[in-house]
């Protein structure tokens, strides 16, 4: 039994809900987002405005995509009304970022500029040239955009040195003894 799939998931005001075939859709200030559920297991809307998720059976994978399927619609839930957000930090002498329209300018000690241009749906500020803000209503992608702009240049564990997520611990290494 599922603990966390029992629960409903509550629409706040804003926010609302579509179940049609086997798409939910979920619209709110922060935009619209969609997922194809599985037919393993079914969603259909309380009359306290909020939508139930319950297995089509009790097989095992039905059981397992159960609470799955309401923590991912929960999660566009949140999205859509409040947003993610993901903070980088860039360490290293010289290391910069600043926002250019919707594409990020990074200079990572290379012998030429990266230029990154986010997808639909994603904003990308840098409030100070170290630091870099990434938000949006899609929680999967806002989390693969930190990943792919952390990827030019990964924190190395000698100096400390590149990307690293805001509050990432980089474990250190003792350097060549003489």
């Amino acid at each position: 039994m599922s603990r966390l799939g029992k629960l409903p998931v509550g629409l706040p005001n804003g926010v609302s809900a579509t179940v049609a075939n086997d798409t939910v859709k979920v619209k709110g200030p922060k935009g619209e987002l969609s997922l194809v559920v599985s037919s393993l297991v079914t969603i259909s809307e309380a009359e306290d405005k909020s939508l139930v998720v319950r297995p089509a059976d009790e097989s095992t994978r039905a059981r397992a995509m159960w609470g799955t399927t309401r923590a991912n619609i929960a999660s566009m839930v949140k999205g859509v009304s409040e947003g993610f957000e993901e903070n980088l930090e860039l360490v290293g002498v010289g290391y910069r970022a600043a926002a250019q329209g919707r594409d990020l300018k990074l200079s990572l000690g290379f012998s030429h500029e990266v230029i990154y241009t986010p997808r639909p749906g994603i904003t990308i500020t840098a409030p100070k040239p170290t630091e870099i803000k990434i938000e949006g209503a899609n929680k999967q992608e806002v989390g693969q955009t930190a990943a792919e702009i952390r990827k030019y240049r990964p924190p190395e564990p000698y100096k400390g040195k590149g990307i690293r997520l805001a509050g990432e611990h980089v474990r250190r290494k003792e350097g060549k003894k003489k």
